[in-house]
């Protein structure tokens, strides 16, 4: 069990602290638990209550009314409401009420309703992106423990691998050469752009995560492949990815490379003429978009 502080419940709920705290004193809404040495806390009982009520009091519900029903009324209401609702944020508040609780089966329905309503796409970009950044930084600021990220990260990975698999590749598209550089295991948005070109009827050569260099070398001689799109995360970091940017270009200098990630959105950067920065997940759909326009 993890504990919190009312800026952790403000984070995780978008519920500012000073309202939580007149919630709890008008209505007692949560019961703030105390350390040893005198520190208020709460724990995920009361995190699942104030994502719950956010959800509720966004659509409408007096607090006063939500604060009169049972734990058991609530939940029907939300699992009722999260069924029906279109809005984005009630969603990304419902799966992150399963991350808090590592509910494998309400994860599937939500994100299985969502992916029927919206369709496949349009979920990880409306829906699971932003509950992905949402989770990044409750991760961390230490909101959330690294047990509950991975638990979700791994249920979306799981979804997009199928995904992948139910496209039919073609041989009449471009190759496209996919990785993440050594250390690098933050896979998500890799696995979703293999999904769209392979959707777009390219080939995929998915070499996945933490790649050493040698292994790129060996793969793209055998391969030749026209494209590579990697995403930079967390490693390389600093001043090491200049030199990879480098390396990229110079020894792939024949095909035309795409980068997204944290790691290069730095403007001190000099980037390669051969080298192309995306800034979010949408511009390689994009960039598909314009290949067929191209080639019609």
């Amino acid at each position: 069990m993890s504990n919190y502080s009312i800026k952790d419940l403000e984070q995780l709920s978008g519920i500012k602290a000073h309202t939580l705290r007149i919630w709890e004193q008008r209505y007692s809404l949560l019961s703030p638990k105390r350390t040893d040495t005198n520190i208020r806390y709460y724990d995920d009982s009361d995190l699942k209550l104030i994502l719950n009520v956010a959800i509720l009091n966004a659509n409408g519900m007096k607090i006063s009314k939500i604060a009169a029903m049972s734990s058991e009324n609530i939940s029907q209401e939300i699992i009722k409401l999260t069924d029906q609702s279109m809005d984005h944020n009630d969603q990304i508040q419902a799966l992150t009420i399963c991350m808090i609780e590592m509910d494998e089966d309400r994860f599937e329905k939500v994100l299985s309703t969502n992916i029927i309503k919206l369709g496949f796409e349009d979920t990880i970009l409306k829906v699971v992106y932003p509950l992905l950044n949402k989770i990044g930084i409750l991760w961390q600021t230490g909101s959330i423990s690294p047990a509950q990220e991975h638990f979700i990260s791994n249920l979306i990975r799981q979804k997009l691998i199928v995904a992948i698999d139910g496209q039919v590749g073609t041989s009449y598209g471009k190759t496209f050469m996919l990785f993440l550089p050594e250390g690098e295991l933050h896979e998500i948005s890799l696995l979703f752009s293999s999904y769209l070109i392979k959707k777009h009827g390219h080939k995929v050569i998915y070499l996945g995560q933490s790649t050493p260099k040698q292994d790129l070398i060996a793969v793209y001689s055998m391969h030749k492949p026209d494209y590579l799109l990697t995403v930079i995360t967390t490693s390389p970091s600093g001043d090491k990815i200049q030199g990879y940017l480098d390396f990229l270009s110079r020894e792939f200098a024949n095909s035309e490379i795409f980068i997204s990630g944290l790691q290069v959105l730095d403007e001190s950067l000099s980037i390669p003429s051969n080298v192309s920065l995306l800034t979010y997940a949408k511009e390689i759909k994009n960039i598909l978009v314009q290949m067929e326009v191209l080639n019609v």
